[in-house]
């Protein structure tokens, strides 16, 4: 880890490393419950992901889960003793719960998110896949949003957006029946994952990625993930238009590396990006 880089203490769940500079790679670490999400690991990946969000030295973060599943959604049996216990979900709980499932499944960020499926997602493992920008998955690996078999709903940001990439008949087909799909189905037929590979390539993959996407210029690349998600809500005129006055947008205008970039095409080089934001003081 670089000695610069501080990031909050996190409980034996969570593992936290960064596999080259300007990447953050966060590993769900309950393997013997396939990685399904508990209180503390919520807690654990909402104080990084926060600090990740303003440490402008960390431009890609990776997820990935520990032994044979990605994620298994949330306990369950936890979910269970909270409904004996008179604490069901309420719609208050989930409103305020801003980031949704894992603190990422609705999270707006400004940086890309890449999903490292290893092993089976289901429930909120699918839900946190279907927010990243990019996922590679393992061969063998599944999805599914099977909450319709236990009672519950994919109220996490699952439905919204597994609808508009899959549209309307094949988000039924995962959400109503409730059958998980295999990793080729979700790439070929409902359009969520970029690559399957082998499962020893994953983290491969995911990485090389990570270091085309930091190849290229920061500033570029979060103000066009915003635009992206900023497509979602308007039309194309109007994404144009609140795209050109968000802070992304008028950092990467008036900062360095827009400079650096045109300096480097014309000078026949590769360009040497600095952090997203840095403006040279004259």
């Amino acid at each position: 880890m670089s000695p610069t880089l501080n990031p909050p203490a996190v409980s034996s769940e969570i593992l936290v490393n960064f596999p080259k500079d300007h990447v953050l790679q966060l590993t769900l670490n309950r393997p013997k419950s396939l990685n399904a999400l508990t209180p503390q690991m919520v807690e654990d990946l909402r104080r990084v992901l926060n600090w990740f969000e303003d440490e402008p030295s960390l431009w890609v973060v990776i997820f990935t889960g520990s032994g044979r599943a990605f994620c298994a959604g949330a306990d369950l049996k936890a979910w269970n003793r909270d409904e004996e216990r008179g604490q069901p979900a309420t719609a208050e709980t989930i409103l305020n719960n801003i980031h949704g499932f894992a603190s990422i499944s609705r999270r707006e960020s400004k940086k890309p998110f890449i999903a490292a499926v290893n092993g089976h997602a289901f429930g909120g493992g699918t839900e946190l896949a279907l927010n990243c920008d990019l996922v590679v998955a393992s061969k063998d690996a599944n999805f599914g949003l099977p909450e319709v078999k236990r009672g519950v709903v994919a109220m996490q940001g699952g439905i919204p957006r597994l609808a508009r990439i899959a549209g309307h008949q094949l988000a039924s087909e995962m959400l109503l029946l409730g059958k998980p799909v295999t990793a080729d189905d979700a790439r070929n037929r409902f359009g969520f994952v970029n690559v399957v590979v082998p499962p020893t390539d994953v983290l491969p993959t995911a990485l090389d990625l990570a270091s085309q996407i930091i190849a290229n210029s920061p500033d570029s690349v979060q103000s066009t993930k915003k635009g992206i998600l900023l497509a979602y809500k308007h039309n194309n005129e109007e994404t144009v238009r609140v795209h050109v006055n968000i802070p992304e947008t008028v950092g990467y205008m008036y900062g360095d590396n827009i400079k650096e970039g045109l300096r480097a095409f014309s000078e026949k080089r590769n360009p040497v990006w600095q952090n997203p934001g840095t403006k040279t003081k004259l």
